[in-house]
């Protein structure tokens, strides 16, 4: 079973409310948050077959000894969300996700 995490987000500075402040705290976030996209897969039991894989033409599909999985290079944990979804709407039994750690950023 797959649980998706709180996404955590700084607290509001207190007694600030100006548009200038509300930059500052979207800057600060911009600086804190990844926003490489990550690349996930994703493995339903069952064999796809090609109508299955049309669904998920998005994403790199591996069929194995019963079970298919999905790779698919995803901007954050909202389209993560959605591809769950995807699977789980087509009475699929998800069985694994994992994340494929992302590169090295690049350095300055």
């Amino acid at each position: 079973m797959i649980t998706l995490g709180r996404v955590m987000r700084p607290a509001p500075v207190a007694g600030h409310a100006s548009s200038t402040d509300a930059r500052q705290v979207n800057d600060r976030r911009s600086r804190l948050i990844d926003v490489r996209p990550y690349t996930y897969e994703l493995t339903f039991a069952g064999q796809a077959g090609a109508a299955l894989r049309a669904e998920f033409d998005d994403c790199t599909v591996t069929i194995g000894k019963g079970m298919t999985t999905l790779r698919a290079e995803l901007p954050d944990q909202r389209a993560l969300s959605k591809l769950v979804q995807r699977i789980c709407g087509l009475g699929l039994e998800l069985v694994h996700a994992h994340l494929i750690a992302p590169s090295p950023s690049p350095g300055p």
